[in-house]
């Protein structure tokens, strides 16, 4: 077993006792450890190969942390072709909550969900993926179950 030393944020700490309350964990190293082995199980969900995906980003944020926006917002300009659109939201007076659309290969959309969820100020992230099999149905990618000649 190793020892390790991390420093989280009082709001996080706050909600890892909460956790560790409710389902009755021995101690704080019992609790991270298995929170850590859901988060490792949650991350090899992933898709094998590199197939095209659209993503839900769903991230929030502290909107005072020092120059956190302008760094979101040069990350998503660096990848401004993956964007599909993006949806910001004022939750109070220090946070942001913002909800971008992705699409492209599974592996670039992961590199980019990592990206922002890892800067610091960042105090939640998670990106939810589904197959993008537009190119299997034709170009404008809608398939409605039924033959594309009408009578």
């Amino acid at each position: 077993m190793h020892r390790i030393t991390i420093s989280i944020d009082d709001d996080l700490m706050e909600e890892i006792d909460k956790i560790i309350k409710q389902k009755n964990y021995q101690n704080r190293s019992e609790a991270i450890r298995d929170l850590t082995r859901t988060g490792i199980q949650n991350s090899s969900l992933s898709v094998e190969g590199n197939p095209p995906c659209v993503g839900a980003l769903v991230y929030v944020y502290d909107h005072e942390s020092r120059e956190l926006s302008k760094r979101l917002t040069r990350t998503f300009h660096d990848q401004h072709n993956m964007t599909l659109a993006s949806l910001h939201v004022h939750l109070d007076h220090g946070s942001c909550m913002e909800v971008s659309m992705l699409k492209g290969n599974t592996d670039e959309v992961e590199r980019l969900a990592e990206q922002v969820i890892t800067e610091r100020g960042v105090r939640y992230g998670k990106l939810i993926m589904v197959p993008d099999n537009s190119t299997a149905h034709g170009e404008d990618g809608h398939h409605h179950g039924h033959s594309d000649e009408h009578e």
